[in-house]
């Protein structure tokens, strides 16, 4: 199925095939999700059949809304599509925009929303999608960014960004 995004143009949000907003760098809608207990995040390995940044290192859940669909709304249904996860609060950070190469001719120029919850990882019942995600983690703050500091090319770039630029914000 074709999944139709809101993407600027002319000054105006129109609805584009998310591939073509990719291929194009159009600049684009975006959601991203971060899951926090205490100090510890939860990032995910994304899966070997992602049609960009297959086997890196992500932030909990990300992707882009539905054309006609809300951010919240968003953030929400991409916890359960990725992660089988649901009833856990969100709460909106702000606005961040970024523009990456990801590869195989593929941009991003993302409009994010930010949503951060609150979670227990002992209680937090997941199941993540096995076409989604391979593996999912618990991470303290302090060695995520020592890691992606020794070997970034293990981590999306987004997730690389948002430690480099966004830390305030998403972990404040």
């Amino acid at each position: 199925m074709t999944q139709m995004i809101p993407t600027w143009q002319n000054g105006r949000l129109v609805p584009v095939e998310k591939l073509e907003a990719h291929r194009k760098a159009l600049r684009h809608m975006a959601v991203s999700v971060f899951l926090l207990d205490g100090d510890r995040l939860l990032i995910q390995r994304r899966a070997l059949g992602k049609y960009h940044t297959p086997g890196l290192w992500a932030n909990t859940c990300c992707t882009h809304p539905n054309w006609d669909e809300a951010a919240d709304a968003c953030a929400r249904r991409r916890l359960m599509d990725e992660l089988g996860v649901a009833g856990v609060a969100l709460s909106w950070r702000g606005q961040v925009e970024y523009f990456a190469d990801v590869g195989g001719g593929l941009t991003e120029n993302e409009v994010v929303e930010i949503f951060v919850g609150f979670a227990d990882a002992g209680t937090l019942g997941m199941s993540p999608d096995p076409d989604e995600v391979m593996v999912t983690r618990w991470v303290a703050l302090p060695t995520l960014v020592a890691e992606v500091g020794a070997t970034p090319e293990r981590f999306t770039p987004w997730l690389r960004i948002y430690l480099e630029r966004h830390a305030d914000l998403i972990f404040a």
